[in-house]
């Protein structure tokens, strides 16, 4: 019994404990990341913003949780209970298990695999799935439509993300994360890779259904599109999904160019600051950005929204791909860490 223990009980109580460790603070964020976000609006609105339930409003995100978890969960007579219920489900799951190969600081991550990218990339190209089976199972037309928005919108904008992820790829040699952290020790890659680097926060935005990209949301014409037929605990989800996707697509952008881990200058009182403070201030950062582009641009029409993927993004990033390439083979800039 006790060597059952230590070879499997152990392990499997430890790998448990790191998850839980990633989890929780991230439903802390994730949970804060609603706060923050009606904050920031409201300021930018001359507003309030939450201010009622506890100091500053700071106890509103648990106040909306408890309001979810105790509303009644209805499906609508003519939906397929099984996949209208799985579909919140994988979403929210999905934006969970893409944080298992994010680096927060040096060693500090779940599982440190040699093509963490492209696990990343698969992860966030899935997400599309719980969209079409939550807009396909509720048997309406707004959410059907919504879903059928979204679907083109991703995949459409994943094509250029993956080019950007094929761009720093081609710079690193690399497809651990941690080699692109500790590639970028002299320079981010936002600045050699400044293009790529609006390209793909702008396409992370449509990625997560964010304003301006809000299209299969659009509660003008889609009533809030593919979840309007979703209530309580299964909205909840959906809604937690959409926001933790943000995190993990500013910890995408933060690991690919802004340095992950490392400090901006390599002095003395910087280094004293760990790793995983640098890293949360810059997911920070970048979550800011999410907020202040909602607060302030307009929606695109559809149309406007395809052009802009497939005329401006897809050549873009696949002529930079060729100039980075180009550029190492004819400077000899070949990276360091292939052998």
């Amino acid at each position: 019994m006790v060597d059952f223990w230590w070879s499997y009980g152990w392990p499997t109580a430890w790998i448990v404990i790191q998850i839980l460790f990633i989890v929780v603070p991230l439903l802390i964020v994730v949970a804060y990341l609603t706060y923050a976000e009606r904050k920031v609006i409201g300021l930018m609105q001359l507003r309030m913003g939450p201010n009622v339930v506890g100091p500053f409003g700071l106890l509103q995100p648990f106040a909306d949780a408890l309001k979810l978890m105790t509303k009644e969960l209805i499906i609508p007579t003519g939906a397929n209970r099984v996949i209208f219920l799985l579909a919140p489900m994988l979403t929210f799951i999905l934006a969970m298990v893409g944080w298992a190969v994010i680096p927060v600081a040096e060693g500090w991550v779940l599982s440190d695999i040699n093509v963490g990218i492209l696990y990343l990339f698969a992860i966030s190209s899935l997400g599309v799935y719980g969209i079409i089976m939550a807009g396909w199972a509720s048997n309406s037309k707004y959410p059907f439509l919504g879903a059928l928005r979204s679907a083109a919108q991703m995949v459409s904008y994943e094509v250029s993300i993956g080019f950007v992820i094929i761009t720093v790829l081609v710079a690193v040699g690399s497809l651990n994360l941690t080699d692109i952290v500790l590639a970028q020790q002299d320079v981010w890659f936002f600045i050699p890779l400044l293009p790529m680097f609006i390209v793909f926060v702008v396409s992370a935005l449509a990625e997560t259904n964010r304003a301006p990209f809000d299209l299969p949301e659009a509660e003008a014409e889609l009533v809030t599109g593919y979840n309007v037929e979703y209530s309580a605990m299964a909205f909840a989800l959906f809604f937690l999904g959409e926001y933790a996707n943000m995190v993990l697509m500013s910890g995408m952008t933060v690991i690919l160019f802004l340095g992950g881990w490392l400090p901006p200058l390599d002095i003395a009182i910087f280094n004293w600051i760990p790793g995983i403070v640098w890293f949360s201030l810059k997911v920070s950062v970048m979550l800011f950005v999410f907020l202040w582009v909602r607060a302030t641009l307009p929606r695109y029409r559809y149309d406007q929204l395809m052009r802009l993927g497939w005329k401006v993004f897809l050549p873009a990033s696949l002529l930079w791909v060729v100039v980075t390439a180009g550029a190492i083979v004819v400077f000899d800039w070949y990276p360091g860490v292939v052998n």
